[in-house]
């Protein structure tokens, strides 16, 4: 569908529209632009290593491949838009440099209609993907998607008229027809294009620069710079990368769809904190004082966060909720403005007792010292960290012996340390900067005048903390979870006694989601038992509710998380339910006694295991 041969009072009326367009599209975008122009720099931002970014934009732009992996229907119809919209830029191209006589697709040469008739092709995919996605956002309507916008009505309408306005003029060829299908297919590119950064869509613009531009690693809470960063507290704190990953957000809901404390009914919506920050910036702009937290952002919503990760790993547009949420939270900690009775219990036994649960030191050193575990002087394989909850809590002390006992069957050898604090996890996640550095410190003195090499945990949480976030103060010790240990050294792990049970296996966050271990935990649990699969499961796998420092907050609104997730998994009708968090094991092990009848045995891969062994081993 080319017109060459347009009359100089056509291509004057198209020159004025087009220049209409282009000034009102400009108008809004050029207004965004300014705005993360203005917002601080990133201060913790490193192009390099080129190669993974280009991977990860290949693969969720390129590609679509997260949005296709995570809902393949609608995931689907959405990558023949955007494809479609890729295949047709050639002819949109040619299409307005045909009015003006520069068109260099060429029905007449093979090579021009081969291209034309493909393009076609993708015009009839597109309309079909168009109109799905219309029916899913107007009758089926998902809750997550939020109240029903006209506006994308509107878009969605433009692009089937745009599509169907190209392939009637394709079919029709020459003529009169052809060119009111000409003038049609104009005007609605001519109102569709301004529309794009006035609504949702700015992220066809921007979402490819953010998923190419995202903070390198999974949630990774950017560090501190300076003595006057106190974390996210008012407008000036807002980076570039901020800034860009909320102005991309296309409003798809799925961060709240996979949310745990959205889906039990807390205030928590990722997508109401991304849009938040957007309507922060647009009405008080980047050098703002006034604080983030308050008529955009409830302060009380980001406090209900358990930092699962499920909204990041869930968001095909690049957006970082993570970092955003736990940056919330520091600047309102770290200033003193959160004020919550809880919060202040766990910080002060952290800060006086040096753990989570508020326990004397003492209690640790007799745990030891009753249960023989040999302590760490140099010359074992591995430095087995305790943590709070392998140290202190009953059941975590039962892992770690667990672990111990199959360590020593395998002929590993290990030792504890014979002072540890707190890796700082619930003090990090929840925003207290001054307590993770104490605490950090104190334990990255330890370890090096102990000379640690190589250590194992039975904590995803200290694994993540130790191993990542306590690169911020210039240490690197090689941790891995014992799932990881216990796998590769399956072949001389206890044989199996007794009946294979079945055994559901709760996949926790931090060991999924945050370091991509689902495989490991599996082959130990099925050398025992017959592994199921409840329903949510790996990478979609649902939060026990105890992280982000929710465990020692509590919950008081809606359905408790670890409730709902002990009832998926009761439901999967499995005789015992394995575990390798110690924060899962707790948290699902409350639920499961507050439910009806008799629940499931709830037990570590590292219990599953030593079963086969004697105690005393």
């Amino acid at each position: 569908m080319v017109m060459n041969a347009a009359s100089w009072v056509e291509r004057a009326i198209l020159a004025t529209l087009l220049a209409a367009s282009a000034a009102w599209f400009w108008r809004r975008l050029g207004r965004v632009l300014g705005t993360i122009r203005r917002s601080r720099p990133t201060p913790d931002f490193a192009f390099r290593p080129v190669g993974p970014r280009l991977r990860g934009f290949l693969w969720d732009v390129a590609a679509q491949g997260k949005t296709i992996r995570q809902r393949p229907l609608v995931g689907i119809a959405h990558a023949c838009v955007f494809w479609g919209f890729v295949a047709f830029a050639p002819v949109t191209l040619n299409h307005l440099a045909g009015a003006f006589g520069a068109g260099f697709l060429n029905p007449a040469t093979a090579a021009g209609a081969w291209y034309l008739n493909f393009a076609a092709a993708w015009a009839m995919a597109v309309a079909v993907a168009i109109a799905g996605l219309f029916v899913r956002r107007f009758l089926v309507r998902p809750r997550w998607l939020g109240a029903v916008s006209p506006e994308s009505g509107v878009i969605a309408l433009l692009i089937f008229l745009l599509m169907a306005s190209y392939l009637a003029g394709w079919r029709i060829g020459d003529g009169a027809g052809a060119r009111a299908c000409w003038w049609l297919h104009t005007a609605v590119l001519l109102a569709f294009l301004p529309l794009i950064p006035h609504t949702k869509h700015l992220h066809l613009a921007l979402g490819p620069v953010a998923v190419l531009l995202r903070r390198d690693g999974f949630s990774r809470i950017p560090p501190l710079s300076g003595d006057e960063d106190f974390g996210l507290e008012t407008g000036k704190d807002v980076t570039r990368i901020d800034a860009l990953q909320v102005y991309s957000c296309v409003e798809c809901g799925r961060c709240t769809e996979h949310c745990p404390a959205s889906r039990t009914g807390k205030a928590l919506d990722p997508k109401a904190v991304v849009l938040g920050l957007r309507g922060y910036l647009n009405d008080s702009g980047p050098a703002a004082v006034a604080p983030l937290l308050g008529r955009h952002i409830a302060a009380a919503s980001v406090f209900q966060c358990t930092t699962c990760g499920a909204c990041e790993f869930q968001c095909a547009a690049g957006i970082q909720h993570l970092p955003l949420i736990v940056g919330l939270r520091r600047g309102a900690v770290n200033t003193g403005q959160w004020d919550d009775g809880r919060g202040a219990r766990l910080f002060h036994n952290l800060e006086r007792h040096g753990n989570a649960l508020g326990f004397p030191a003492s209690q640790r050193e007799e745990f030891i010292a009753r249960s023989g575990l040999p302590f760490y002087d140099g010359s074992q394989e591995y430095c087995l960290w305790l943590g709070c909850m392998g140290a202190f809590d009953p059941h975590g002390r039962e892992v770690s012996l667990a672990l111990a006992r199959v360590l020593r069957h395998a002929g590993v050898t290990f030792g504890v340390l014979r002072q540890e604090k707190c890796c700082a996890d619930p003090a990090r996640r929840l925003g207290n900067d001054l307590a993770v550095s104490r605490l950090a410190e104190a334990n990255i003195g330890t370890l090096r005048a102990a000379k640690v090499g190589r250590m194992v945990s039975i904590c995803p949480h200290c694994v993540r903390t130790i191993g990542t976030d306590w690169r911020e103060y210039g240490a690197v010790f090689p941790i891995e979870h014992h799932s990881e240990l216990l796998a590769r050294l399956r072949d001389r792990l206890p044989a199996p006694a007794g009946a294979r049970e079945k055994t559901v296996f709760h996949d926790p966050c931090y060991l999924g989601r945050y370091r991509d271990v689902y495989e490991p935990p599996r082959r130990v649990i099925r050398r025992y038992a017959e592994l199921m699969e409840p329903g949510r499961a790996r990478g979609r796998s649902f939060c026990c509710g105890g992280g982000g420092g929710q465990m020692f907050l509590g919950e008081e609104a809606g359905t408790r998380v670890n409730a709902e997730r002990a009832r998926e998994l009761v439901l999967t009708g499995a005789r015992s339910i394995a575990t390798a968090c110690p924060f899962c094991h707790a948290m699902l092990g409350d639920a499961l006694a507050a439910g009806p009848g008799t629940p499931p045995a709830l037990m570590d891969i590292a219990q599953l295991a030593a079963a086969p062994l004697a105690h005393d081993a």
